[in-house]
């Protein structure tokens, strides 16, 4: 009876001692390490496309009398001696550049751009002959169809978000009209000029990465493309005094646009 009761004693505390001997044997299981979340950074080469609308700044058309008869029909307000105009249209193309995140929150760069452009504007004024009846009409046109620009960047970083100023060379093609009409309405002097302008470029923006590789911007534009004067000649036997005007045209304005980047290469 002894025995049995031992050999029960046995078959009941020889597994408990087993499992409790296979715990202290077994290797701690360890917790998952944390995820972290990359990092963003605005190093790299990047290309996209914009959009948007540019106005002028209102600015005056400016003439002058080349002869001495033009002289006075400028003065007397026989001609227009200054016209204001403000062309704006749209704007829409593409850009490139490459950024260097130098320290964690600066940032320099530089990019390129070009667009197609339409801004365009006409306007036309009605002044009075020094003699005689009728009225003389008097047109002023301008547009410009492309434009671009090279200019470096300089940013401040919060994490996705980049905030930016940028300046640099800035072009485009300007064409710039004059016609003045006699008072039967013939075209008595005309003049064209047609050609690309150069200047520069300031502004600034903001951009946002929404998702890997691709960012959204929102940017401002002040552009300067100088001065040009066109040479409103008098046309032969059109009834036409002197030999012309001078317009001097102001070619300057503003952009407003939005755009989309792809950035190239890992975040």
């Amino acid at each position: 009876m002894k025995k049995l009761s031992i050999a029960a004693l046995v078959l009941i505390a020889g597994p408990t001692s087993l499992y409790a001997a296979d715990l202290r044997t077994r290797a701690p299981v360890k917790a998952p390490p944390p995820i972290v979340a990359p990092v963003w950074s605005w190093t790299g080469f990047y290309a996209g496309v914009h959009a948007g609308y540019g106005f002028g700044n209102d600015d005056d058309i400016t003439t002058t009398g080349q002869a001495a008869v033009n002289v006075t029909n400028v003065a007397l307000g026989a001609r227009p001696g200054s016209v204001k105009l403000d062309r704006d249209g749209f704007v829409g193309g593409g850009q490139i550049g490459y950024n260097w995140q130098f320290a964690p929150q600066w940032l320099v760069g530089i990019e390129t751009d070009i667009s197609y452009t339409d801004f365009r504007e006409t306007t036309s004024v009605v002044t009075l002959p020094l003699a005689g009846a009728g009225t003389l009409n008097n047109t002023f046109s301008s547009r410009m169809e492309f434009f671009g620009t090279v200019r470096g960047r300089l940013g401040y970083v919060f994490d996705r978000t980049l905030f930016y100023a940028t300046g640099g060379f800035a072009y485009g093609d300007v064409r710039n009209t004059v016609n003045f009409f006699g008072p039967a309405g013939q075209l008595q002097f005309a003049g064209t000029i047609d050609k690309v302008e150069t200047g520069y470029a300031v502004g600034g923006g903001i951009e946002h990465a929404f998702a890997p590789n691709w960012t959204v911007k929102g940017d401002y534009l002040f552009y300067d493309l100088g001065r040009n004067t066109v040479n409103v000649a008098v046309i032969p036997g059109s009834g036409g005094g002197g030999t012309g005007y001078n317009s001097s045209f102001s070619n300057e304005g503003h952009i407003v646009r939005m755009g989309v980047n792809y950035r190239f290469g890992p975040m």
